[in-house]
């Protein structure tokens, strides 16, 4: 700089002040300009400002966005990971489940159960009831393995915690078990009389309305006037009136009668048992001006067992007891059931009420055939007046609904078995017989979920109360959870009466008619080992005799008829499934054995209905009462792990065909002039969209089990080292503890050959088990098996002999998400120690399978370093070097998931084709009944009546264009069905 200014200072004194022209004339007095770096830094600047945001970007947001939804996902799918990877394996699933379950069901558990519900009156209500209630519920609490309370979970209908019992079963882990309590109008009865008088007023017969027994059977014997011999739901009343015989009772006796000019004003009708409901015999009584009503027991309709064919009467033989009688509700089923003062909703204790339409308003009495017999003879000879009185009491009464449940993998999917726990008095058979075959299904499921067991969807268990009165205990569930169960029950499984005879029948939706014969056709015949469940539907008893009644034994010939082509009957009503077929449009099935025309006979809704004439007579060793329990179970486990829900939707389409032809030849003999021709069309229509969907659901179910089985070959399955050829084998599972002490009864003589609990075999290996090695050592997953066959070539490599060291499996497996990985390549050192010198004595063994199997003991080593590793090249270019294992996923990999959404899609549509027939406007004159395709006969109340609306616009209202109309009403929701199919 110095040398610069020397050079430069003369010239610069030549121009004197001026510098700014010096440097315009002499470059060199310029300054020297530096290179100008500044646009490469603003570009590297800028590169790794944007690079560092991206980074920022990439990893703290996509990333973490990622890795949040993997979390999501994981959680979401996390039952996946427990359905169909169980942390057991030894967890009996599938058909392993099933087989195990039907070790449990015994008679000389059964025989015990009944005697605890059947051996005193437990009418809904009462104080028997509530104690009935409380021991149901114990039995969820025992073999649920359900925390009892503080409190007694008893909870009043309509308050929150009832509220939050249902809506939260869909949330449930454990299982758990309460009581609802609702608050039905009721009656009981007060006093009651039926007498013949004379011309002047005077009493001349007064009949004994009691039954009488004698200490033969010492429970009827004891409780013969514990519940009085009235109708449950009758009215109240005092009247008089000549007798006029209505045979049946049916509406067509009532019209022929009419036909002859026969006046009921102010009569009392007098009918017989059987062929409809017993509260429509009284409906169309009143409708014709009649006073009152008398039912009795005909020994006509009990086929062969009669004193007539030199049988003895009951107790001392199978005949009818001339003095039983059967009560009963006289609800107007086929109106609506449930509780008459609260139609469509339920009967909380504080409800509004309303006067109920479904109920008589002339007052009726059932009466025995002693009875009887006295009254049909003066209608026959002088027909002088007959006095009826009776009185009762009506009022708001508590009923309790024990419920259970067991949650499943699938939450919101829900399987629900109801039988009813109320009788009129002992109710050995009904509906005892049906508790006893749950009670046997509930302690099945216990002994499973003391295994591991869950079930893939949920299982709800119910007990109805107040069933006998009208249906009252399910309908008021029904009603008061009509949007949920709509929402998540699939299939409802009634059990009523279990066995009342020998004869094995089925009633169910047509979609489930398939699949209640094929778990039937599974299942051994209760006596006969040559033959299945399904064939006991041929059996009769074996009491025969020259005389019977022809027309009685013409009509239970053409009932047998009323089976479709697989041999299931559709449903009518009397029974709790109701409410969730003909209601809410959920399909439903029921079965059990029932009473033929020579078998003893069933008295049933009498005292009679004892635990003597069940084990003497109904069932001889509860095999029945079992064989039901296994059939129910079997239902229930295949309805809760189906993958595929077993819903025949394409034979239900071809029965609505043959319900349309039954139809048509209604419309041709009564002359109503109806257009089929739309409506047959969207049947077929619906027939060709459930083949599609048949289509659908077996690729869905394949494609799944491919990919299971795909999924579970993977070496990362969790738990895959239950493939292991050395799995340890499952212990030895406990024998289940025989029931209570069965006490003999004083009364009468216990049975001979009564069997015993029979011990409980060990659980059944799961396939996969199929070696039952004993070990006594944890072996490793497959995974670190391959890692110890890799270490094993190491160990040439190497070239060493290090000391050994034992590595923990939890320093090794890093579990994400439920599923193992593969350690860093850093543990290896330690690994090739453990693998190349394993400490300890070998002793050879043999299984109880016959497997040799090396057991070892293995001594606490201390903790060595680590070998020096020699450098190696990366993974690719090493020939020798085995092939980096894969890492397994951390979820259930996504094409399982699309599969499983699949498989929901189409459960969904299967569940909703029920639901397609329900219709809000109801059918006509009995709104509260939903259901286009099924419903109680109008006039018939136990019958079913196919496509009820259009068939009674032509058979009773005998209207075209009502006709046309319920035709295009159920046309479209036919066509909407198929609709939902194809969507």
């Amino acid at each position: 700089m110095d040398h610069n200014k020397s050079v430069l200072q003369p010239l610069l004194e030549d121009y004197g002040d001026d510098k700014e022209a010096f440097k315009s004339e002499h470059p060199a007095a310029q300054p020297q300009r530096r290179r100008d770096h500044s646009r490469a830094r603003r570009i590297v600047l800028r590169v790794l400002v944007w690079g560092s945001l991206w980074y920022i970007f990439l990893f703290y947001v996509l990333v973490g966005t990622h890795k949040q939804w993997a979390r999501k996902e994981c959680t979401r799918n996390a039952w996946i990971m427990e359905a169909f990877a169980p942390k057991k394996p030894e967890i009996p699933i599938g058909r392993l489940a099933e087989n195990f379950f039907l070790t449990i069901p015994n008679s000389a558990s059964a025989i015990a159960a009944s005697r605890q519900y059947a051996t005193k009156p437990h009418l809904a209500g009462s104080d028997g009831d509530l104690q009935t209630a409380e021991d149901f519920l114990h039995l969820l609490q025992r073999e649920l393995n359900v925390s009892k309370p503080r409190e007694q979970a008893i909870f009043p209908a309509g308050s929150e915690a009832s509220r939050n019992a249902t809506l939260s079963i869909t949330n449930l882990t454990e299982p758990t078990a309460w009581i609802d309590v609702y608050y039905p109008v009721m009656n009981t009865p007060l006093d009651r009389s039926l007498e013949i008088l004379s011309d002047d007023g005077e009493v001349v017969w007064s009949a004994e309305l009691e039954e009488v027994a004698d200490e033969t059977d010492g429970d009827a014997w004891t409780y013969f006037d514990a519940v009085p011999t009235w109708h449950g739901l009758s009215r109240g009343g005092e009247v008089q009136g000549k007798l006029i015989d209505v045979n049946y009772g049916l509406k067509s006796d009532y019209d022929a009668l009419v036909e002859k000019g026969v006046n009921f004003t102010g009569a009392i009708a007098i009918a017989r048992y059987g062929r409809n409901f017993r509260g429509l015999k009284i409906k169309a009584a009143q409708e014709l001006g009649a006073a009152g009503v008398l039912i009795y027991s005909d020994p006509r309709d009990d086929g062969t067992v009669t004193e007539l064919n030199n049988y003895t009467a009951y107790p001392h033989g199978p005949a009818r007891n001339p003095t039983s009688v059967q009560r009963g509700s006289v609800q107007f089923l086929s109106i609506y059931p449930g509780d008459p003062t609260t139609p469509g909703y339920p009967a909380y204790e504080n409800s509004t009420r309303t006067n109920g339409t479904n109920i008589p308003s002339i007052p009726s009495l059932p009466i025995s055939w002693a009875n009887a017999k006295v009254l049909l003879k003066e209608l026959g000879g002088k027909n002088r007046v007959v006095k009826l009185v009776n009185h009762v009491d009506t009022k708001v009464t508590p009923i309790w609904n024990p419920m259970g449940v067991i949650p499943g993998h699938i939450k919101d999917e829900v399987v629900v078995i109801g039988n009813h726990r109320d009788a009129w008095v002992l109710g050995a058979t009904d509906p005892t017989s049906g508790t006893v075959s749950v009670h046997e299904v509930v302690r099945g499921f216990g002994a499973l979920l003391r295994e591991g067991w869950k079930p893939l969807r949920t299982i709800v268990i119910a007990s109805w109360d107040a069933e006998e009165y009208g249906l009252i205990g399910s309908t008021e569930w029904g009603e008061d959870f009509a949007d949920w169960i709509q929402k998540h029950v699939v299939a409802y499984l009634n059990l009523d009466s279990s066995v009342s005879g020998s004869r094995f029948g089925a009633q169910a939706s047509p979609s489930l008619a398939h699949f209640i014969r094929e778990t039937a056709e599974e299942l051994p015949h209760p006596t006969d080992p040559l033959r299945t469940l399904w064939d006991a539907r041929k059996d009769t008893g074996v009491l025969f005799g020259e005389h019977q009644d022809a027309e009685a034994l013409a009509l239970d010939i053409e009932a047998e008829k009323a089976a479709d082509v697989v041999g299931v009957s559709p449903l009518g009503s009397g029974s709790d499934f109701t409410v969730f077929l003909q209601r809410l449009g959920i399909a439903s099935l029921s079965s059990g054995f029932g009473s033929t025309r020579q078998d003893p006979v069933y008295h049933y809704h009498s005292v009679f209905d004892s635990e003597r004439w069940q084990e003497v007579y109904g069932d001889p060793g509860f095999v029945k009462h079992v064989a039901v329990a296994k059939h129910l179970g079997l239902q229930a486990l295949r309805l809760a792990n189906a993958i595929i829900l077993p819903f025949n939707t394409t034979h239900y389409a071809f029965e609505l065909e043959n319900y349309l032809e039954k139809v048509e030849e209604l419309a041709l003999t009564s002359s109503v002039d109806t257009n089929f021709v739309p409506l047959r069309a969207s049947i077929k229509a619906l027939q060709i969209a459930s083949r599609r969907l048949d289509i659908e659901k077996d690729a869905a179910e394949r494609t799944l089990k491919h990919i299971l089985a795909h999924w579970k070959k993977h070496p990362h399955f969790p738990h895959h080292h239950s493939h292991h050829p050395h799995h340890p084998k499952p212990p030895h599972h406990p024998d289940v503890p025989n029931p209570p002490d069965v006490p003999d009864l004083p009364d009468f003589p216990r049975l001979p050959h009564l069997p015993d609990l029979p011990d409980r075999p060990a659980l059944p290996h799961h396939p996969h088990h199929r070696h039952g090695a004993k070990t006594a050592h944890r072996h490793h997953s497959s995974i670190l098996h391959r890692v110890g066959r890799f270490l094993h070539k190491c160990k040439n490599m190497f070239n060493r002999n290090p000391a050994t060291t034992r590595v923990s499996p939890d320093a090794i497996v890093k579990v994400e998400c439920g599923r193992p990985t593969m350690p860093r390549l850093g543990r290896g050192p330690a690994l090739v120690q453990e693998q190349n010198e394993r400490p300890g004595k070998e002793s050879h063994t043999v299984s109880d399978e016959g497997v040799e199997v090396v057991e070892q003991e293995k001594p606490h080593r201390p903790h060595l370093p680590h070998p020096k590793v020699p450098h190696r090249p990366h993974w690719p270019h090493w020939p020798h070097w085995p092939h980096k294992p894969k890492k397994g996923p951390k979820h259930p990999p996504p094409g399982l998931i699309r599969a499983i959404k699949e498989v929901r899609k189409i459960n969904h549509k299967l569940a909703s084709f029920e639901r397609g027939f329900i219709h809000e406007d109801g059918i006509k004159d009995r709104e509260w009944y939903r259901h286009l395709g099924v419903a109680p006969g109008k006039w018939l109340g136990y019958g079913a009546t196919t496509l009820p609306a259009l068939t009674e616009a032509i058979t009773i209202e005998k209207n075209s264009t009502l006709a046309n109309y319920e035709a295009e009403r159920l046309r479209h929701a036919i066509d909407k069905i198929a609709a939902t199919l194809h969507g």
